[in-house]
Order: structure tokens, then C-alpha cells, then sequence
């Protein structure tokens, strides 16, 4: 049985950081797409960063470039995003999620091509 828990959110000032986790079990994080997204109350969930486990590419929104980091500790199988210089228009839930498919094209893939997901953390930015 696979689960991810995210951490890590909360209020921050403007121009302030935050550092979210997603702790994974039952599943390795090896050859698999991982992912950040977010999503607003009546919004569509947006992928706001992507990382393919194999070949440690990653892709980014581009409210995200330059500020953001995705991430892995593989000896404790967990995903994390660095969030640096946040501002207002970032508040939202935070989700990570993650793709087994070894055939998927993990940077171009959508919501619907992840299988797992975590139940989300809160980021509030002032």
C-alpha cells in the first residue's frame, strides 16, 4: 500500500521560505515521476514542479522557476520542495504525488497520470 504525507506548510511572510516534505511509503522512490502541485478551492490542480527519478530532470512552473527546488533523499525515501522568496499569489494546498509508470513522460505528465497522492499541506503566504 503506497503513501505519501506531506509536511512542512504553513504561514509565512512574504519573501519568506518554506520547505515542504512528502514522505513515501510502500513504494521506493526509484524509477519513478514525482511531483508537486497545487491546487485553490474550485481550482484545477496545477503542477507546480516535476522530477523524473531516473535521470533527476526536472521541469517547473513558471510562477515556480527560480524560486522553487524539487528534490529527493532517497536514504529516506522523501520528496521535498524548497520554496524561497514566496509570494501572496503561492498560497494554496500543496500536494505531492507520484507516477509508477516507467513509460510515462514524467515532465510532460498531467494530473491524471499520477496514481498516488498525499492528502496536502497548507502554504499561506502574507
Amino acid at each position: 500500500h503506497v503513501q505519501l504525507v506531506e509536511s512542512g506548510g504553513g504561514s509565512v511572510q512574504a519573501r519568506g521560505s518554506l520547505r515542504l516534505s512528502c514522505a513515501v511509503s510502500g513504494y521506493t522512490l526509484s524509477s519513478i515521476c514525482m511531483a508537486w502541485f497545487r491546487q485553490g478551492s474550485g481550482n484545477e490542480r496545477e503542477a507546480v514542479a516535476i522530477l523524473h527519478r531516473g535521470s533527476g530532470n526536472s521541469r517547473y512552473s513558471d510562477a515556480a522557476k527560480g524560486r522553487f527546488t524539487i528534490f529527493q533523499d532517497d536514504a529516506k525515501d522523501t520528496l521535498y520542495l524548497q520554496m524561497s522568496k514566496l509570494k501572496p499569489e503561492d498560497t494554496d494546498r500543496y500536494f505531492c504525488a507520484a507516477a509508477p509508470d516507467p513509460w510515462l513522460v514524467c515532465l510532460e505528465a498531467t494530473p491524471a497520470d499520477f496514481t498516488y497522492w498525499g492528502q496536502g499541506t497548507q502554504v499561506t503566504v502574507s
